[in-house]
């Protein structure tokens, strides 16, 4: 007899109190006219042809055909090895590794099916359980990154490899996505902010995976997130919930969303850059992703979105979050910290400690603890200074601000031969000779001008217009001695430059002594003064 569903037995049992025949039923539920007849006996011994009586229940209606007949299953194998089995299950042993232990100690000779299947019947799998998670309109937002194909960046002119952004709204499915290439800190923070702007509100709460990104401990207790995603969280009005280390069913609804972009949009999709794929996308997301009827929520995602979650979100603040990184820097000896190879002053005091940067969009806020102590505009480029002169000690920034006009300018103040003397150095080489044009004008600071003045005079009578040459008169003194008025007698017909190159800086005096007596003294004198 043909073993048939309860309701065919019901459909039978039925159709016989009524009175059609045996060939009609088994031509109408298309059974054989033996198995009607066998239910005839069954059903007319039972009384349940008895039209008095009513249809009995399906249980009883199974207890009259009796329960299921199982085929017949021969003994596994390995049924023998049971409690080796067992026992190696129970220490943690693979299934391949427990098929090589029965060959090898036991002389099973059976195949690695044989095993799985006896492992399977004596510790059935038992499957887990899951709680679908519903939640209110503007409740939460899901977010992940996926790796994508390579896509071409324009600005370094290479195909890169490309990561997929994509944040759902757990209510109405509705999603923000965008390709990039990266997932920094810097990057993660930005895709957040533009999924708000495309959304135009924030959500209450949003549950993200571990990334390094957002979170640095994955610890689902005490979350320590990113210094600058945590601002940005606080800047919003979000939550953040990380989900459980791998666990990726705990964020499902963005999981879903990340494979339908994956399989709708960028499979069999060429683009000629990362810019054109990004305008696609966000055309698609609303024509194609926002239109479809969603499997689980049977309505169109922006059609929900419109009509119940954008009302119940978050509104955006006055101002978008412009913090995009939060790091550590250490204070150089040249009083500048580096980021990102560009170069930022901090005031002197500061050498040597670790301070905290806060990178935005813009500018750049250098902490110390909860202490402001510098903001810089961000560089634009690496390689760039940014520098505040009152950041280097007073004696150091006098140099820097001592620029070579400023220069020209000081020692005019102080007299022309000062002026004659720095105009010479910084006509040949300005940028060479500035550091020495410094020092001369410090030597104001030590000597007064009147004693410079009288030095340089000295200098350009005698052609050379050095710092150290001037260092050297003050030093001999000879700032405070006469200069002889004519120059030797060989170099009246020769040029000016000629004749101071070979003139005497000193008189002769000094380099004879007054003890060889004064007839020499005088006769070298007069050939100084050309007689």
């Amino acid at each position: 007899m043909e073993r048939l569903h309860v309701n065919h037995i019901r459909d039978i049992v039925y159709r016989l109190r009524q009175g059609e025949s045996e060939r009609q039923i088994a031509l109408d539920l298309r059974v054989s006219r033996h198995t009607v007849a066998k239910y005839r006996e069954l059903a007319t011994a039972a009384g349940y042809l008895d039209l008095s009586l009513a249809l009995p229940f399906d249980r009883e209606l199974l207890a009259l055909i009796g329960p299921a007949k199982t085929p017949p299953r021969p003994e596994s194998t390995v049924t023998p090895y049971r409690e080796v089995v067992d026992s190696l299950l129970g220490d943690g042993v693979e299934l391949a590794a427990i098929l090589t232990r029965l060959r090898e100690d036991h002389g099973y000779t059976g195949s690695y099916s044989s095993v799985r299947r006896f492992v399977s019947q004596i510790h059935p799998n038992k499957p887990e359980v899951f709680v679908r998670v519903q939640t209110a309109p503007g409740e939460e937002a899901q977010v992940d990154f996926s790796n994508v194909k390579p896509l071409y960046d324009p600005v370094r002119r290479i195909k890169r490899p490309a990561f997929l952004f994509v944040m759902t709204l757990s209510f109405s499915r509705h999603q923000y996505d965008e390709l990039v290439f990266d997932q920094k800190i810097p990057t993660w923070i930005a895709c957040h902010r533009h999924a708000f702007e495309w959304f135009g509100a924030v959500p209450k709460r949003v549950v993200l995976d571990n990334l390094k990104a957002a979170v640095l401990d994955a610890s689902l207790d005490d979350p320590v997130l990113g210094e600058a995603y945590r601002r940005m969280a606080q800047h919003y009005g979000f939550l953040v919930s990380p989900n459980r280390p791998r666990t990726p069913e705990h964020k499902g609804k963005v999981e879903s969303g990340v494979h339908y972009t994956e399989r709708n949009f960028l499979a069999g999709q060429g683009f000629p850059d990362i810019e054109v794929a990004n305008q696609r996308l966000r055309v698609w997301v609303v024509e194609v992703a926002g239109t479809r009827r969603h499997g689980t929520t049977s309505r169109a995602p922006l059609a929900l979105f419109n009509e119940r979650e954008k009302a119940a979100l978050l509104p955006l603040p006055p101002e978008p979050f412009s913090l995009v990184d939060i790091r550590q820097v250490k204070v150089h000896r040249d009083c500048h910290v580096t980021i990102d190879g560009s170069f930022y002053s901090v005031a002197y005091k500061h050498v040597g400690k670790d301070l905290q940067a806060h990178i935005g969009e813009r500018t750049v806020e250098l902490y110390e603890g909860v202490e402001l102590v510098r903001t810089h505009l961000r560089a634009k480029e690496k390689g760039e200074w940014h520098t505040c002169l009152e950041d280097y000690p007073p004696e150091k920034a006098a140099y820097l601000e001592r620029t070579p006009e400023r220069c020209r300018e000081i020692a005019r103040g102080i007299g022309p031969e000062t002026a004659g003397v720095v105009d010479s150095l910084l006509d040949e080489r300005p940028l060479d000779q500035l550091r020495a044009v410094q020092r001369l004008l410090k030597l104001e600071e030590k000597v007064g001008s009147d004693r410079l003045e009288a030095a340089c005079r000295r200098a350009l009578h005698f052609g050379d217009a050095r710092y150290r040459r001037v260092r050297d008169i003050l030093n001999a003194g000879l700032d405070q001695e006469p200069i002889l008025p004519e120059p030797m007698p060989f170099a009246r017909s020769a040029p000016s430059s000629v004749a101071r190159q070979y003139a005497f800086a000193r008189r002769p005096e000094e380099f004879l002594g007054r003890e060889l007596g004064t007839g020499v003294a005088d006769e070298v004198t007069g050939l100084e003064a050309g007689r």
